[in-house]
């Protein structure tokens, strides 16, 4: 049985990648969830490159595995244009900002900047390694089965690129469910602001609660959750929670509040920006709480 230290969004904080390293148990296996990229407001030391070259460096020595983030997908997007010559990702103030470390280290739509681009495109959208599940941000079979009628090794092609971005088709927004996670319309009047201060009318829901109906308990990244209100949702079509006797699956993405913790058996978030950590799994079928070490 190959073990594995699972490693979150490092988004460019190489003092966070080296403790990381520091904490993971020599012999194991590393395995990073994506958003290697892009450095926010917790990134201690940003160093896109660094990251980069480090992470890169453990994946071709086959020490590591490492799935694609929203933000390694966004990067390719943003950096690569359409048939008319447009980006395919915008390059307004908000999208330029979410990634200006990147830009600041390799510019925008250079040689450089392609070529590591070109290297996110080789990551999986998903791994199943049988005893083991990992993801960026959600697991859902059926998405997973669009994709992989079309890529069943799990990669996207450059091919790809322009009906991902428009996000239309059930392909595209298999893509972008796997990336960012099932989202949910706020009632009429209901809105949220983010990390960025920005208002958000949609909810992340966290698929792998499946006892959790309400607006407050069921939505993710949600800085303030009294900005929601304390009732159910009505809806929740749409929303494929996580079964009990699947295998164990563990995702990053969410910027979840307070200290790390297991919330389901079989189901996991491990990104914890102000209290960041990984996971040592010793092939258990049930997620332990022991197992989290923050770093």
């Amino acid at each position: 049985m190959k073990q594995f230290t699972i490693v979150p969004d490092i988004h460019a904080d190489a003092d966070r990648l080296r403790r990381s390293l520091v904490a993971a148990t020599p012999s194991s296996q590393l395995a990073f969830l994506g958003d290697l990229i892009d450095a926010g407001h917790n990134t201690t030391t940003p160093s896109d490159r660094q990251v980069l070259s480090d992470v890169r460096s453990l994946v071709d020595s086959g020490r590591a595995v490492s799935v694609m983030g929203n933000h390694e997908l966004n990067a390719i997007l943003f950096h690569r244009n359409d048939h008319l010559g447009r980006p395919l990702r915008s390059r307004e103030p908000k999208n330029a900002k979410q990634h200006k470390s990147f830009c600041d280290a390799f510019g925008v739509g250079t040689d450089e900047a392609l070529a590591w681009t070109e290297w996110f495109l080789g990551l999986p959208l998903w791994l199943d390694l049988g005893e083991l599940r990992l993801v960026h941000a959600c697991w859902d079979r059926a998405a997973i089965e669009t994709i992989a009628e079309r890529r069943p090794d799990a990669r996207l092609r450059a091919e790809d690129l322009e009906e991902v971005a428009a996000k239309q088709t059930p392909f595209a927004q298999a893509v972008n469910l796997l990336l960012t996670g099932p989202e949910l319309k706020l009632p009429d009047g209901v809105s949220f602001h983010d990390k960025g201060g920005h208002a958000r009318h949609h909810a992340r829901i966290a698929w792998w609660r499946s006892n959790e109906k309400t607006w407050r308990r069921a939505s993710l990244s949600v800085p303030n959750p009294n900005e929601l209100p304390d009732a159910e949702i009505e809806m929740i079509d749409g929303v494929e929670f996580y079964g009990e006797g699947e295998p164990p699956v563990i995702v990053g993405h969410y910027k979840m509040l307070g200290t790390p913790a297991i919330e389901s058996a079989n189901a996991a978030c491990l990104d914890y920006p102000n209290c960041p950590c990984i996971y040592e799994w010793n092939g258990e079928s049930q997620l332990l709480d022991e197992s989290v070490i923050k770093v």
